[in-house]
């Protein structure tokens, strides 16, 4: 389901939807971390706490009164030797999990606690194959509306970007109006997640679906009508802005509820997968709409499209919904939210260095309408073209992840390196043909950056704390946007697309380096380089190992 351009969560224009999301709307299975949760219900915040299950031979003292009970206190093996500092937590998970690589949640994901699933909602196993959760009946109802949106939402994206450029001749316009979408985001967006934990999540999305439908056909009769002005997009893009404050958590949340834990990874990839393959087939068909019938037809297709979503919540089967856990209505649940991630490494450094890349490395419509216009001057044909290669390389980075078991901090970190190197690589290219070319490693590192950040930390989350964790996320993943989109727009536009390229890969190179190595040091590990075996290999290993082999010899 499309919430307009840009997430998933969400790995292209920054996409509300991706799940990663979007994208989006971008737009996960089991967890990463390798110490388990304890049998009983944890708090927010606990899953980072949590100790191995006591042996049965433990001295830990027996609690006499109603052990069986749900709401009992855990009991620890051995108290700890000191109050476990969010540093302390991360070397730990650190140094248990493969080399100290991965920092996510604990095993079963912490969708563990509180969605305990159905009988009748086929969530099976965490394997199964790039398409397993697809299996699941209400998941293919929400796929299949989310693709024919999405084929809406990237033609009315394309088409917003080409005619804000007709109307103006500016590539700053085309970022301010990027920047005023994601505006109430940056603003708004933890409220968002506030509501999507208070509400059910399937009665939001069929209101804020709904909205965005009206924002499409509202646009589309502004511009049939022939009275289309600048003000008008701006306008409208705000108002969609407003909507997806809601709808982006609600949807990212709302996963869960459908596929469960050990599907949560496959399906949140697989919401990536779908953004991108209607990002195929959008920006062809918006080409071929501005070109031949004008501009508004693709707006009141987009407009219309979202009638798929709406049917699909409408026929979902809500008694094989994994249970809602609902957080009524209290003080200070925004500054909870806050505080759960700021104790938890785990979260805030992915949410950290999306951040950075989503505000300067994203800034897509503003670079590859000024190629298209200026550089290689083709019009809005070349720019459709170069948005479906991007989709293409982003396709094929889902569908990998959707394949992949685990996500690890080594691979979003050198992906995050890797996708910032290519941007500057690019910017540089001396013809359109090596330039069209390398969209496609930069689609497909671009999705991996924004799948493998996304899902770690939707697994690292608690639950009750998931629609706040996500609005963070969102927020600072498509909020920096306002920030970004009219600062790379004036650099664009004063040196020229080639500058303005190079500079937003070289913020998010600058940004994953430097993550990397506070991830490094808080940790306790360093990056180990393998060169036997005919090829290199890289992974994060103990730092202090030699000092402990010393010590024991």
């Amino acid at each position: 389901m499309s919430t307009g351009p840009g997430a998933d969560s969400a790995p292209a224009p920054k996409s509300t939807h991706d799940s990663t999301a979007p994208d989006s709307g971008t737009h996960i299975g089991g967890g990463t971390h390798s110490t388990c949760a304890t049998p009983a219900e944890p708090t927010p915040g606990s899953t980072a706490n949590a100790q191995p299950p006591t042996p049965p031979t433990s001295s830990a003292p027996p609690i006499p009164s109603a052990p069986s009970l749900p709401s009992a206190p855990p009991v620890p093996s051995a108290p700890p030797a000191s109050p476990a500092s969010p540093v302390a937590r991360t070397v730990r998970t650190v140094r248990t999990a493969h080399t100290a690589t991965a920092l996510s949640g604990p095993p079963g994901g912490a969708g563990d606690t509180g969605d305990t699933g159905n009988a009748g909602s086929g969530s099976g196993g965490g394997g199964g194959g790039t398409f397993s959760s697809l299996r699941i009946r209400n998941y293919r109802l929400f796929a299949t509306g989310a693709v024919v949106s999405n084929i809406g939402t990237w033609m009315s994206r394309v088409t917003q970007d080409w005619l804000v450029l007709s109307l103006t001749g500016s590539s700053a316009a085309v970022g301010i109006t990027t920047a005023l979408q994601f505006l109430p985001m940056l603003l708004f967006g933890l409220y968002g997640g506030v509501i999507a934990d208070r509400y059910p999540k399937r009665r939001l999305l069929l209101f804020t679906q709904g909205a965005l439908g009206l924002c499409g056909i509202s646009l589309a009769v502004l511009t049939l009508s022939g009275h289309v002005q600048v003000w008008h997009v701006y306008l409208l893009a705000f108002l969609l802005g407003m909507v997806t404050v809601v709808d982006n958590p609600t949807r990212q949340s709302f996963v869960s509820e459908m596929v469960g834990p050990d599907q949560l990874r496959n399906a949140v990839s697989l919401n990536s997968a779908n953004f991108q393959s209607a990002r195929l087939i959008g920006p062809a068909v918006a080409g071929v709409l501005i070109t031949t019938v004008g501009s508004g037809w693709a707006f009141l297709l987009n407009g219309l499209s979202f009638l798929a979503p709406l049917v699909g919540l409408l026929l979902m089967r809500q008694r094989e919904l994994h249970p809602h856990v609902g957080v009524p209505r209290a003080k200070g649940q925004l500054r909870e939210g806050l505080r759960y991630v700021r104790g938890r490494p785990d979260l805030i450094w992915p949410i950290v260095l999306i951040g950075f890349i989503g505000t300067f490395g994203f800034n897509f419509p503003i670079w590859l309408t000024a190629f298209a216009d200026k550089v290689f001057p083709a019009g809005a044909g070349l720019y459709a073209f170069f948005n479906i290669l991007m989709a293409a390389g982003s396709l094929a980075g889902a569908l990998l992840a959707a394949r992949r078991g685990a996500t690890r901090i080594r691979l979003l970190l050198l992906a995050a390196m890797a996708f910032g190197v290519l941007e500057i690589v690019v910017s540089f290219s001396p013809n359109v043909w090596l330039f069209s070319l390398l969209l496609l490693p930069i689609g497909m590192l671009g999705m991996t950056t924004n799948i493998s950040a996304n899902t770690s930390v939707q697994m690292a989350a608690d639950p009750e704390m998931r629609g706040r964790v996500m609005s963070l996320y969102m927020m600072v993943f498509v909020g920096g946007t306002p920030i970004g989109g009219p600062l790379l727009g004036w650099v664009t536009d004063t040196y020229g697309a080639r500058v303005g390229f190079a500079t937003g890969g070289a913020v998010s190179l600058l940004a994953a380096a430097a993550i990397g190595v506070v991830l490094t040091r808080v940790a306790g590990v360093r990056l180990r380089v393998d060169l036997r075996g005919g090829r290199p290999r890289m992974e994060f290993v103990p730092r202090e190992e030699p000092e402990r082999l010393a010590t024991a010899a």
